[in-house]
């Protein structure tokens, strides 16, 4: 009985984890890599809305900071990418970035 109870408890937080993770996935904006500036820190995509910024139109192509110039080594131009942003004192700045699958 106690095994039970530890299972389920197991299962239920598997699948609390699988959700969270899935959703902040889903709110990450897509994105195409047009340049790349490492010694600015800086890269250019265009991409879809960015729904947490109030960034609704469906397609344009800004340059960004990044948090973390070692994100800028990850990727290459015509890569497409999924990242999250922030607005910040100097800039809309990628806090966040991977290649998509």
């Amino acid at each position: 009985m106690k095994f039970n109870r530890i299972a389920a408890a197991a299962l239920c937080l598997a699948l609390t984890f699988t959700a969270v993770s899935a959703v902040a996935q889903e709110a990450m904006a897509s994105g195409e890599v047009k340049k790349i500036d490492e010694a600015a820190g800086k890269i250019t995509l265009k991409h879809g809305p960015i729904k947490k910024l109030d960034m609704e139109d469906e397609s344009m192509t800004m340059v960004f900071r990044v948090q973390d110039p070692a994100m800028l080594k990850q990727v290459k131009v015509g890569d497409k990418v999924k990242f999250d942003a922030e607005r910040a004192t100097a800039g809309i700045t990628i806090t966040k970035m991977q290649k998509a699958k």
